[in-house]
């Protein structure tokens, strides 16, 4: 089959970076709902995807979409790196003047492209980010521990960031390379969208189920995720820890001392085994929460010091 020809109309540039892991059911039906967004648009388009280390055929029909489309560019890392080193390596490789990432399992509708762009040049912003009204296909328990971790991260942290929003968003090449200085290791893209500030709007859409195959996301790793977040953009954790620490530094002192003063006036009572061993739980416990605590820090201090590339390509088409 022959390339299909970009149409264009306009000399300015815009890229769309879809990251993709085992998409093979859904990838070219989002190839096709991406051409039918912007065919009609007066921009060049070039469409990026990112193969994150696929074990199924997702690479194999991304050849064949780049043997169709000329837009189509496939960077094909060497392992699976993961989402957030995966949506890098397209932000460092896009060449627009403005940059779209969008996830493969069509819950973000390309469809919204066109409105996205409106609102980048008639309110010449920087970003435009979706926000979520509506998340379908989510279960109840999913939709709390999200909402309860925006609460959290916003109270804790210094940058504040949108609640209910996700990857899907438009950039300027001004945010772009904002974004491509920032190459820590342990990446929390939602915080670092926001961390680079400048002009920022929302539009707000309802979310949809995935189109075809399965989440990647279990709530082990939704846990995780939280983690690298709240550890990347606050220390509130570690000093709670030190807080408790104190306080539970001045509560024992204060016991201690009334212990030794009911001794020296009252006698000696024979102590209890079971308050004993409630006290000790409690403290080893205490002990055992702060050292964790301490533990992720010093564990991405670690990652960090290594300075090892956030991923390698093995191909590029």
């Amino acid at each position: 089959m022959s390339k299909t020809a970009p149409k264009k109309t306009s000399k300015e540039l815009i890229s769309i970076v879809i990251p993709c892991y085992n998409e093979q059911e859904v990838i070219r039906t989002c190839h096709t709902k991406v051409v039918e967004a912007i065919e009609n648009l007066p921009y060049g388009f070039e469409i990026i995807y990112i193969n994150d280390g696929s074990r199924d055929k997702t690479l194999e029909i991304l050849r064949e979409i780049n043997a169709e489309d000329k837009r189509a560019r496939i960077l094909n890392l060497s392992r699976n790196f993961g989402k957030e080193a995966a949506m890098t390596a397209g932000i460092d490789a896009c060449k627009g003047e403005a940059l779209i990432i969008l996830d493969a399992d069509l819950q973000d509708p390309p469809v919204l492209i066109p409105k996205m762009i409106k609102i980048w040049k008639e309110q010449d912003v920087d970003v435009v980010y979706g926000q979520r009204v509506e998340r379908e296909g989510e279960t109840w328990l999913k939709k709390a521990t999200a909402s309860a971790f925006y609460r959290v991260i916003n109270h804790i942290s210094a940058v504040s960031i949108p609640r209910n929003t996700g990857d899907f968003r438009l950039m300027n090449r001004r945010a772009i390379e904002a974004l491509k200085k920032l190459r820590e290791h342990h990446r929390f893209m939602k915080g670092l969208f926001a961390w680079i500030g400048y002009k920022q709007a929302a539009l707000q859409y309802n979310r949809e189920p995935r189109a075809a195959g399965t989440t990647k996301w279990n709530y082990w790793k939704l846990s995780n995720f939280a983690m690298e977040g709240i550890t990347s953009f606050s220390i509130v954790p570690l000093r709670i820890a030190t807080l408790v620490g104190f306080l539970i530094s001045l509560l024992a002192f204060g016991y201690g001392t009334f212990i030794l003063l009911k001794t020296l006036f009252f006698g000696r009572d024979l102590p209890g085994y079971a308050s004993l061993m409630v006290m000790i739980t409690f403290l080893s416990g205490i002990q055992l929460l702060t050292i964790g605590i301490l533990g992720e820090y010093i564990g991405r201090i670690f990652g960090e010091t290594k300075n090892r590339p956030l991923y390698f390509i093995e191909e590029e088409l």
